[in-house]
């Protein structure tokens, strides 16, 4: 096997002088799990296995017609409340989403590959509460798929789980939800009938793989009240002996609108709940927000300090993301000789693409915040109010566009079929790009989205081509591309960073007070 990519030799200059690494903190070294901002809208992500009816209970809770929730394999569903009904597929490579209708009959768009995303906006009184999203089987997320189900769910708040009455909590299943547990998402449990009703498995006992629990079948004299509360009990059971954290979650038997109502009050209480405390995180007025902030005597040499840390940070981020994407070549190679082979391919880059995007995008943020942060408190002579640091930061991000003519920073890398990457630029082609959308940014750079076009799902799926040869070269080539373009927009951002940021703290210094 050919060895995948190698982490990029930074210049001479990136290695002399002092780095200062601490003030980046220590980065992320995957998605996981994250507090939701308090501007963040609530959402409800939906997972579980195949087979467990999940678009049922979602149709079930919006009163829709199941079809109407259908969705192109591998792509998320999002559910929002909307007085026009309308229907959007959002592919990465584009500036617009593709409509189609929102009726049960209406034909998706022909498109090359599928849509990170498809937006459905209906009027439902359950969607004012919060926004619900239903994500691929857990089968299908893999390592990277479930990486980014992790972030959406911290973002969201809610994660409801649905699994059928004859089906058994896999590995891959109790890892996630252990991932969830100690966190703050409220996780709830659905249950649906399995193929034989409310009867156990197959074997007689409704239980975990390999978590030891399991319930005796049910007898021919037990009321079928009885059978769904033994079913749901052995369920719940058997995850509390792998994941003993979730004793607290809520379980609901869901057959039906009767049963589904319970589940809907659930969660519309927990979305009461958790929206009153969102909004008394952040008060209206921050402190420092308003009124002018002195600087230090002698702030010192701060602008050495500020190149010093941009270009340590900047370092140490291309150095992960190359460490990062030699794995995502190794899997790549996994995939195509023990996996589905060529054809599965272009999914599995995508899902890695999506999971490397938010990576990057959070090492970044973080970076950022610690570079401003530690060189406002050497400038002011104390570390910077929440309100301050916020007043700076939007003073940086206002002072981005006049370091960066002909070089935007919101663009998407996009892998082409000729395992080169090409550049598409615009908030719009961001937004394309996001399995699960940011309704609003606090940061001060934009987010970072690498997607494979549509082209390489042609190449890879067509009938014949399956040589896997070529395909391991092929991915190892556009991993390079990516690693090489990821590299010089990493260094490009910390460097307008570092100019825009050079300028507030400048101007603060020159007149003795910020005046950002």
């Amino acid at each position: 096997m050919k060895q995948g990519p190698l982490p990029s030799v930074d210049s001479p200059d990136d290695m002399t002088g002092p780095t200062d690494a601490p003030v980046c903190g220590p980065l992320p070294a995957r998605v996981g799990v994250s507090g939701a901002a308090p501007d963040e809208p609530l959402g409800v992500v939906a997972v579980g296995p195949a087979g467990a009816e999940r678009r049922a209970v979602l149709a079930t809770l919006l009163e829709l017609d199941p079809v109407m929730l259908t969705v192109p394999a591998g792509s998320w569903l999002v559910v929002r409340d909307a007085k026009v009904p309308t229907r959007a597929a959002f592919v990465p490579g584009y500036r617009q989403p593709h409509s189609y209708g929102a009726d049960r009959d209406a034909a998706g768009p022909a498109l090359a590959r599928p849509p990170r995303r498809v937006e459905l906006s209906v009027p439902q009184p359950l969607l004012r509460h919060f926004t619900l999203v239903d994500v691929p089987d857990t089968a299908t997320l893999g390592v990277s798929g479930t990486r980014v189900l992790l972030e959406a769910a911290g973002r969201a708040g809610a994660l409801l789980f649905v699994i059928a009455a004859d089906q058994a909590f896999t590995a891959v299943e109790l890892n996630l939800l252990a991932e969830v547990a100690p966190t703050s998402v409220e996780v709830v449990f659905a249950v649906t009938p399995g193929a034989a009703g409310w009867a156990p498995l197959a074997d007689g006992t409704a239980t975990t793989e390999g978590a030891g629990a399991s319930v005796p079948p049910v007898g021919g004299a037990e009321t079928e009240v009885d059978a769904v509360a033994v079913t749901v009990e052995a369920h719940r059971a058997a995850l509390l002996a792998a994941v003993p954290a979730l004793a607290g979650a809520r379980w609901f038997p869901v057959d039906g609108a009767d049963t589904a109502a319970d589940l809907r009050r659930a969660l519309v209480g927990w979305a009461s709940r958790e929206g009153l405390q969102r909004a008394s995180v952040d008060p209206p007025v921050l402190p420092g927000q308003q009124g002018r902030v002195a600087v230090a005597a002698d702030p010192g040499g701060w602008s050495e300090r500020l190149d010093r840390h941009a270009r340590s940070c900047s370092q140490r981020i291309r150095q992960h993301l190359a460490l990062e994407l030699a794995n995502i070549h190794l899997r790549a190679v996994q995939e195509i000789v023990f996996g589905v082979g060529c054809a599965g391919l272009p999914d599995l880059l995508d899902r890695e693409m999506a999971a490397l995007s938010l990576l990057a995008t959070a090492q970044c943020d973080q970076a950022v915040r610690g570079i401003m942060t530690d060189v406002a408190s050497q400038v002011l002579g104390a570390p910077p109010a929440e309100g301050v640091r916020r007043r700076i930061a939007a003073a940086v991000q206002y002072g981005l566009a006049d370091h960066r003519p002909g070089h935007e920073l919101d663009k998407v890398l996009l892998i082409t079929s000729t395992a080169g990457v090409a550049e598409l630029t615009g908030l719009e082609a961001i937004d394309a790009a996001a399995s699960y959308p940011v309704a609003s940014r606090d940061e001060v750079l934009p987010p970072i989205a690498v997607a494979l076009s549509g082209g390489c799902w042609q190449q890879w799926r067509t009938p014949g081509n399956g040589d896997h040869s070529a395909a391991r070269a092929w991915s190892q080539r556009a991993v390079r591309e990516v690693e090489l373009g990821l590299s010089r927009e990493i260094s490009r951002r910390f460097e307008v960073i570092r100019l825009s940021l050079g300028v507030v703290l400048s101007d603060a210094v020159d007149h003795g007070i910020l005046l950002a």
